[in-house]
């Protein structure tokens, strides 16, 4: 039993209608969002949580907080503080140079084949043409 997948102009032009209307609901979504936050804003302040009930329908706003080192700044502070055991450092290749060297002839590229990974990513772009 062999099936054979077969793509009619009739899918191609739901997907085109359905990308068309995930575009058209995500910007609504937006319009939506940002109204509730700033009625949210208006009502608890920014940036803090808040809760508000229509109907069978609570809309809650949670706030959640996160906490990045800027890395530069944060090592130049641990190394005035003599505090270098805070510090990590990382080994990583430097691939310009590398490419650069296996252009040359400097490196043969075969020693690197199993250092090398390539991601690949696909993609669907559906148009509308229209035929004169």
């Amino acid at each position: 039993m062999d099936k054979t997948l077969t793509v009619t102009e009739d899918d191609i032009k739901r997907y085109y209608e359905l990308n068309n209307q995930k575009k058209d609901i995500q910007q609504e979504m937006n319009y939506l969002k940002k109204k509730f936050h700033q009625l949210l804003d208006e009502s608890f302040g920014k940036e803090q949580k808040g809760e508000i009930q229509r109907g069978n329908y609570k809309l809650q706003r949670q706030i959640r907080s996160s906490v990045k080192y800027d890395d530069e700044n944060t090592v130049k502070k641990l190394d005035e503080l003599n505090l270098n055991d805070f510090v990590v450092e990382i080994r990583q290749p430097d691939t310009e140079k590398l490419e650069s060297a296996i252009k040359l002839g400097l490196v043969e590229d075969k020693d690197f084949t199993d250092c090398k990974k390539t991601k690949i990513t696909q993609t669907i772009v559906v148009k509308e043409t229209f035929s004169r």
